[in-house]
């Protein structure tokens, strides 16, 4: 590509009210009956139910048809199966979400759209910023327990690390500062990093919750929150512009929302406030060339996080290699 030289920039994050962490997602509906030839009721964990017609049967899941959309149920969530021939009742049906055990939520199809000053104030207590001696960016919580993403190039050979967090108090957003900041993974070839805050007094924190990138249309709305230039708590929006702009040998999402230095490692925004991607970098000498991180990847990364265990040994290293194994011990050796 000839165009003026790519930079990366450091960022902010900005997240929204944590929401249920759903291994799949199922719509809590109240008020809309069903009726099915055949009532099926799936009997998840928690006490939770699913009431519909099995479609189909795999050997991982159920496809169920709920008659306002359908559901594909992981064989991991279920307990039981009742079938019968006796027609559903006009009843209110209520699915309740699952708990999927994972430390992020995220959905698999978008929420309803909402005008962005809303959204901006329902997460605005979810953006943060992430400093270091050398420079600052931005991150976003994945839950309560104070782990979020930021840019791996925010971080990259620093271990001095504060996160500044707005808490919402009495209307108005009161900043606190967390020194006690732990580097758990990274991923330099996706430029990704997970961090931890480990402040004894820290209260539990509000998160955002993964979007898909895939969803995603070209002309879509989108929108950034983040410190270009040091200028916090920027909100900036836009389009996608296309989603599968290869650079450097990765795809990325391509957007007009203004990304500057001061917004790597925070969160791009559909309109329901989910995060489809994690800025990270622009083209110099041009305006609304931004980039993002597809929220798919992010994803894989923390699914996988073991494997990208940062290791004070090799802070630069985003992989864990195990020791290899040494030779058997206590062979006969030759008296003398």
């Amino acid at each position: 590509m000839n165009a003026a030289p790519l930079v990366k920039s450091k960022a902010v994050v900005y997240r929204r009210a944590m929401l249920l962490k759903p291994s799949f997602t199922v719509a809590a509906l109240l008020g809309c009956s069903a009726s099915f030839a055949f009532a099926d009721v799936v009997q998840l964990k928690d006490a939770a139910a699913v009431t519909g017609k099995i479609l189909t049967e795999k050997t991982d899941s159920l496809i169920v048809d709920v008659s306002y959309t359908v559901l594909q149920i992981p064989r991991g969530s279920i307990v039981s199966v009742s079938k019968n021939n006796a027609t559903a009742t006009d009843a209110p049906m209520v699915t309740v979400p699952v708990a999927s055990g994972q430390f992020y939520s995220a959905t698999t199809k978008p929420g309803s759209v909402r005008d962005v000053s809303s959204l901006v104030k329902q997460i605005g207590e979810a953006v943060v910023q992430v400093k270091t001696p050398g420079g600052l960016g931005s991150g976003f919580f994945l839950n309560e327990d104070g782990y979020l993403i930021t840019n791996f190039h925010v971080i990259e050979g620093e271990t001095e690390i504060s996160v500044e967090v707005y808490h919402q108090k009495n209307g108005q957003l009161d900043r606190e500062t967390y020194k006690q900041v732990k580097i758990i993974a990274i991923n330099k070839f996706h430029d990704l990093a997970l961090l931890h805050i480990e402040d004894k007094d820290a209260p539990k924190f509000k998160s955002v919750a993964l979007g898909t990138a895939d969803s995603l249309s070209v002309g879509e709305g989108v929108f950034a929150i983040g410190s270009p230039l040091g200028l916090e708590r920027t909100v900036t929006q836009g389009i996608v512009s296309t989603k599968t702009r290869q650079l450097q040998g990765e795809l990325y999402l391509q957007t007009s929302t203004q990304i500057n230095p001061g917004n790597s490692g925070g969160p791009l925004f559909n309109l329901a406030g989910e995060v489809v991607g994690v800025t990270n970098m622009k083209i110099t000498f041009g305006e609304g060339l931004g980039f993002a991180i597809p929220a798919e990847l992010v994803k894989s990364f923390l699914d996988h996080r073991d494997a990208f265990a940062y290791s004070t040994d090799n802070p630069n290293n985003p992989f864990r290699y195990l020791e290899p194994p040494s030779r058997t011990k206590g062979k006969a050796t030759d008296a003398k």
